[in-house]
C-alpha cells in the first residue's frame, strides 16, 4: 500500500497540519533530504488509487471503521493486563509463603513475559489464516486455563509452579499484535497514533488500575484461609477467582459479539507511483554509514525504544512491592494502591496523547516521557534499607514513571513505529 505520511518516518514523527485529507500534509521536512516537492495532485491520485484498493476506503475515512468490533478488543486487551495488575500486590507475599526470593519474584515476572513472546508470532500468523476470532476465542481459552492454574499455586505450594502459571497467563495474553493489528486495519491512519494511544490506555489500565483490587482483597482476606477440597480462598487466590470470572464474561462477549472477524489483506498498488512516493522511497532505501537502509534503521530504533520503555517498567513490575516493604516500611495493599492512582493519572495521560501530537512530534513525546522516566528511577538510586526514607519519595517516582513518563513515551514509540510500517 502506498504510505502517505512520508515526513513521518523520514523526519521522527513531525505533526503535520490536521486537514481533510492527507493531500495537505506538510512536505517541507523533505526538502533537508532531498527529497523534491510535488503538486499535491499526485498525493489525490494515490489516494483514489487506495481507496480502490481497500474498497470501503477505511485507510483514508475518519473515524473507525468497526465500533463493535474495537470495543470487544479493548476487553480481550483489558484482562490481558488485568491478569498481571490483579495480582501484582500479592505476588511477592505468594512468592515468600512459598519460600522463594526475589530471584523467584523477577523468574515469574518474567514468565509471563515469556509467554507473550512465545505466541505473539503464531498468533499474529494465525490471525491472517484463521481471522481475528478464532486465535482470540482461542487465547482467551488459555488465559482461562492460567487463571484456574494460579488458584492451585498454594496447594502445590513450589515456586516452580507459579512460574508455570505465569508462563500460561503471558500465553493466553499474547494477542498485543493481533489486537493493534485489527485496530491498524479499522483505523484511518492519520488518526492512528490516536486509536493506539487509546488501546495502550485499555492495556495500561488493566495492568496499573486493577492493583486496586489486589489491595483490597488483601485487606478484607488478610490472614483468612477458606479451603474446601482443592478450592481455597485467601489474599493469594481471590484475584485469580476473580480473574477465572472477567475472563469468562470476556468469552462470551467474543461469542456473541465478535464473530467473523478476518484480517483486511491489503494487496499493494502495482500501478505508476507519483514523483513524491519515488522520491521517498528513494530516500527510504538509501544506505546508511552502518550497512542499514533509513527505513532498517527506523524499525530497529523502534524496536530499541519498546525495550528500554518496557524494561524499566517490568523491573519495578518486579521489585517495587519488594521495595516499598523493605526501604519504606509500606504494606503491600498501600504500595498497590499507589501504583493503582499513579496509574489512573497515567491513563489520563495516555488519552491526552491525540491532544499533544497536536503540538509536539512523536520524537518530542519519546525524548520527554524518556527523561521523566529517568529521573524517576534515578530518584531511587541512593536508598538505603532501613533508613527512615520518606514515603513520598516513593510516591513521586511511581508517579514521574507510571504517570507520566511510561505513559507517554512508551506510547509515542508504538505510534511512530506504527507509522513506519
Amino acid at each position: 500500500m502506498t504510505m502517505h505520511q512520508p515526513a513521518d518516518l523520514l523526519s521522527g514523527g513531525q505533526p503535520s497540519q490536521r486537514a481533510e485529507s492527507d493531500s495537505n500534509y506538510v512536505s517541507m521536512e523533505l526538502a533537508g533530504l532531498g527529497v523534491p516537492s510535488v503538486p499535491d495532485h499526485d498525493d489525490e491520485d494515490d489516494e483514489e488509487q487506495d481507496a480502490n484498493t481497500i474498497g470501503d476506503s477505511i485507510m483514508t475515512a475518519d473515524g473507525i471503521h468497526d465500533v463493535q468490533g474495537f470495543l470487544c478488543v479493548c476487553c480481550v486487551i483489558l484482562i490481558g493486563d488485568m491478569s498481571r495488575g490483579v495480582m501484582f500486590p500479592s505476588m511477592w507475599p505468594l512468592v515468600e509463603t512459598l519460600g522463594g526470593s526475589q530471584v523467584t519474584l523477577g523468574y515469574s515476572v518474567a514468565a509471563f513475559s515469556f509467554g507473550r513472546i512465545l505466541v505473539n508470532p503464531l498468533f499474529g500468523a494465525w490471525s491472517i489464516t484463521y481471522g481475528y476470532s478464532k486465535v482470540l476465542m482461542f487465547s482467551c481459552s488459555i488465559l482461562l486455563l492460567g487463571t484456574l492454574v494460579y488458584t492451585q499455586v498454594q496447594n502445590v505450594g513450589r515456586p516452580e509452579f507459579l512460574i508455570v502459571a505465569q508462563t500460561i497467563l503471558g500465553i493466553g495474553s499474547g494477542t498485543l499484535g493481533v489486537t493493534r493489528a485489527f485496530v491498524a486495519d479499522v483505523t484511518a491512519k492519520r488518526q492512528r497514533t490516536t486509536y493506539m494511544a487509546r488501546i495502550t490506555a485499555v492495556q495500561y489500565a488493566g495492568f496499573t488500575m486493577t492493583p486496586f483490587f489486589g489491595a483490597l482483597f488483601n485487606t478484607l482476606l488478610g490472614d483468612s484461609d477458606y479451603q474446601y477440597g482443592i478450592f481455597r480462598l485467601n489474599m493469594f487466590t481471590a484475584p485469580a477467582y476473580f480473574m477465572t470470572m472477567i475472563v469468562a464474561i470476556t468469552l462470551v462477549v467474543l461469542s456473541k459479539f465478535f464473530q467473523d472477524r478476518n484480517r483486511i489483506v491489503v494487496k499493494k498498488d502495482i500501478g505508476k507511483k507519483s514523483t513524491r512516493r519515488v522520491a521517498v522511497d528513494a530516500v527510504a532505501n538509501s544506505q546508511t554509514m552502518i550497512g542499514m537502509t533509513v527505513y532498517d534503521c527506523c524499525i530497529m530504533g523502534c524496536m530499541l525504544l519498546n525495550v528500554s520503555t518496557k524494561g524499566s517498567i517490568a523491573s519495578f513490575e518486579t521489585l517495587g512491592i519488594s521495595i516499598a516493604e523493605s526501604h519504606f516500611q509500606m504494606e503491600s495493599a498501600q504500595a498497590g494502591a499507589i501504583v493503582a492512582a499513579c496509574g489512573t493519572v497515567g491513563v489520563g495521560s495516555l488519552l491526552s496523547i491525540g491532544y499533544l501530537t497536536e503540538y509536539m512530534t512523536d520524537i518530542q513525546l519519546i525524548t520527554g516521557g524518556l527523561v521523566v522516566m529517568a529521573m524517576g528511577i534515578a530518584s531511587l538510586t541512593s536508598l538505603e534499607e532501613g533508613a527512615d526514607n520518606s514515603p513520598w519519595r516513593f510516591t513521586a517516582a511511581i508517579f514521574m514513571i507510571y504517570a507520566i513518563g511510561y505513559p507517554v513515551g512508551h506510547t509515542a514509540v508504538i505510534g511512530l513505529f506504527s507509522k513506519s510500517k
